[in-house]
């Protein structure tokens, strides 16, 4: 016990020299049954120095590289630290029920919100403040599942021997202005295809099939049928430079979409019209292939204990995104893949980034290529991990995953930042878990969240997962636009607060 002992303060004072904050008692196996909570180690020469910000059951926090909190405003879910310093979160209001998107300030107070009030439209997961540059204000844009009925589904060529369909929801994304007037919106529905029923006008035609059609949806998936929250989307992100969206689907698929080529200023009938047709088309998708009869399929293997991947690429996957301007990897997207229906016997999350418009050759095209065009190359794994070779993306042009699978997991949820100084922020959902590392990997920060369902952990005991559930987390430097003329003196950690 007393040669441990002098080992871990040989460490501590090692790390001290280096620059490097630890807790004391950070020095722990990465597998345990329980462990502290917050603020666990900090390199500082090479993290990003910042705030970090993030939602936990209705507050949000802003906290400093070791832990301590500097703001807190109340929220709901995936709040949005936005440059005025005003969060923007979703939740329900509290008299009538009915989904709302709020704003509030820098003081907590509300200032702006919108509240659906439409009963087969379902607000759900993200939110985000855009500047519409053909209105030349700002909006806001929000997933919503649309329940449809039997005979829509039906109308659009769904299987009838999969239904019935009532009750079966269809994710779109609104469009509306600062006062709450909805201006534009596109959903998957108006894009299905199908090979079922020739009588359909969204029938594939004569001598094609699904595969022709990347840019549209197969409305009788596979194992699949149009079911209630279908699509499961659940980020949003915007590119002001392409006027693009993109959305992700827990399913295993990322969708752009062109905002801008669809929009009609003044004229939002004209707007929802133009997003409905070919020209709403997706730009882009990665994923799974097979989706739209591309790529190879997963396969069990002869001796039934593996599973190959084929072409998927992703299994549960959250907040696609582009790369700002001015960070590295900028105008590439990144986004959390989860993982967990990869057909690894030892599945670990990773953060991806790709870049869409590579093709065969390895050459940036400057435009969209369809990934399978692209091709794949085999990814091999330490035998030490159980995981068999399996295909991916020549698109992907940088990952991180821990070496020990075990070691970063988020079986949902989850998030990545790019940073300016080239390191990656990285949010693992399921665990609170929030940590920065390097382009090549190296761990530079890290934090575990407190916040429980519970009450407030100094120690995180065996619990289920997503009892201290973070779903993103955001990193900004001392001149983010929110921060000027405001005073950011740290209050003690979240432990530490009052209650």
């Amino acid at each position: 016990m007393f040669q441990k002992r002098l080992i871990r303060r040989a460490s501590l004072a090692m790390a001290a020299a280096a620059g490097v904050l630890m807790l004391a008692n950070s020095l722990q196996a990465i597998e345990q049954i329980q462990g502290p909570t917050e603020f666990r180690y900090w390199d500082k020469a090479r993290a990003y120095n910042g705030y970090t910000f993030f939602g936990a059951f209705g507050t949000a926090y802003l906290i400093d590289m070791e832990g301590k909190v500097v703001h807190t405003w109340p929220a709901g879910q995936n709040p949005k630290l936005l440059p005025d310093g005003h969060v923007l979160s979703s939740d329900r209001d509290a008299q009538a029920k009915l989904p709302r998107i709020q704003e509030v300030d820098w003081d907590g107070k509300v200032v702006w919100q919108y509240v659906e009030k439409r009963a087969d439209y379902n607000p759900h997961h993200d939110a985000i403040r855009i500047f519409n540059k053909k209105l030349n204000a700002p909006t806001t844009v929000f997933i919503a599942n649309r329940t449809i009925t039997q005979e829509q589904a039906i109308a659009a060529g769904a299987d009838p021997k999969n239904g019935p369909y009532n009750g079966a929801q269809v994710d779109s994304l609104v469009e509306v202005d600062m006062k709450g007037n909805i201006v534009w919106e596109w959903w998957f529905f108006n894009h299905g295809i199908q090979d079922v029923d020739a009588t359909k006008p969204n029938y594939v035609g004569a001598g094609k099939t699904i595969a022709d059609y990347p840019g549209r949806l197969d409305l009788n998936l596979p194992g699949r049928p149009l079911r209630r929250d279908w699509l499961h989307c659940n980020s949003l992100e915007y590119n002001p430079d392409l006027d693009q969206l993109v959305t992700s689907s827990v399913q295993g698929e990322i969708y752009v979409i062109d905002h801008g080529g669809t929009f009609v200023a003044g004229n939002p009938a004209a707007s929802v019209a133009k997003a409905a047709g070919p020209a709403g088309d997706f730009l882009y998708r990665f994923g799974d292939p097979v989706r739209y009869k591309q790529g190879e399929a997963p396969s069990l293997l002869e001796n039934y204990d593996r599973v190959s991947t084929g072409t998927r690429q992703l299994g549960g996957v959250h907040n696609a995104q582009w790369i700002a301007p001015g960070l590295p990897g900028a105008g590439h997207m990144m986004f959390f893949n989860n993982a967990q229906y990869l057909h690894q016997l030892t599945p670990g999350s990773e953060i991806i980034e790709v870049n869409p418009y590579i093709d065969s050759s390895g050459r940036d095209t400057g435009k969209y290529v369809n990934p399978p065009d692209a091709g794949y190359v085999n990814e091999t794994y330490h035998p030490d991990t159980h995981n068999i070779p399996r295909k991916v993306s020549k698109q992907i042009v940088w990952k991180y995953r821990s070496q020990s699978n075990k070691g970063f997991f988020s079986q949902i949820g989850s998030s990545g930042q790019r940073l300016p100084n080239g390191n990656t922020l990285i949010c693992a959902d399921t665990e609170g878990h929030f940590f920065e590392v390097t382009s090549d990997g190296t761990l530079v920060w890290e934090y575990i969240s407190p916040v429980t369902a519970k009450g407030v952990y100094k120690i995180k005991p065996d619990e289920l997962p997503m009892i201290n559930q973070v779903f993103r987390a955001y990193r900004y430097g001392p001149d983010y636009p929110a921060f000027k003329g405001r005073t950011l003196t740290p209050r003690g950690l979240i432990t530490d607060l009052p209650r």
